[in-house]
């Protein structure tokens, strides 16, 4: 895969006010009604990536101008699909690092990095994240070393983690993580290391758990749909 230049840059016409995000799963729901923000990772549950504004035309294309540039601070596989919501974005940068910045000037609100990541066993892709999801006032990532990580979305600090599965074994998360109702989906990197793939449900609460099978009791951070009991790694 083409590595793309560690230079994110954004142009916009129209910038909200910053203010402390609140995603709900009814703003998720509803998001093609917001157009100027993109709420989830692909723009919609629908996954159009498709955005309907129309400012930007054939006629007036030519006249953008930059109005900041980022550049991310480490090297490598830049393919994050940023959120951005209520004038504040949310991105990833290689190997699980998650800043927020702001929409008006590119200025890094907070920043946060998982070292462990730098040590995770990637066979046949690079290290590398596709983005965060986000519910209510906390931002979710998987880690490279297959953990999921919550993080308050106004500061970045964490709010709890929980394991996936053995990165020692190959099982790897470089995709984005999905926000339902209450509910975080992560799914798993590492077929080229011989492992099966799996999807994970967890709760969206704040906990430190281990995942449980989906027949036990709901608990925040523990897994609720998925892998039957014995199909789970480790």
């Amino acid at each position: 895969m083409k590595l793309i230049p560690r230079l994110f840059a954004a142009s916009c016409l129209l910038i909200p006010t910053l203010v402390s995000a609140q995603v709900s799963y009814e703003r998720i729901v509803k998001a093609e009604s917001e157009p100027g923000h993109w709420l989830t990772y692909s723009g919609n549950y629908q996954a159009h990536r498709f955005s309907p504004l129309k400012q930007i035309t054939p006629e007036n294309v030519a006249k953008l101008k930059p109005v900041w540039v980022y550049q991310i601070s480490g090297r490598g596989r830049f393919e994050t699909s940023p959120i951005v919501v209520d004038g504040v974005m949310y991105l990833t940068e290689p190997p699980t690092k998650v800043t927020a910045l702001d929409l008006r000037t590119g200025r890094p609100l907070w920043s946060w990095q998982r070292p462990a990541a730098r040590l995770a066993r990637t066979l046949g892709f690079g290290p590398t994240n596709r983005g965060v999801a986000m519910l209510d006032d906390t931002v979710y990532v998987g880690t490279l070393d297959c953990y999921l990580v919550a993080l308050d979305a106004k500061s970045g600090t964490v709010r709890w983690e929980t394991k996936v599965a053995d990165n020692k074994t190959g099982h790897s998360i470089t995709a984005a993580p999905l926000a339902i109702d209450g509910k975080i989906i992560v799914g798993i990197s590492g077929g080229e290391a011989g492992i099966r793939g799996f999807l994970d449900a967890y709760d969206a609460g704040a906990s430190i758990l281990s995942p449980v099978p989906a027949s036990r009791v709901m608990k925040p951070g523990v897994a609720i749909v998925g892998r039957p009991a014995a199909a789970r790694p480790g």
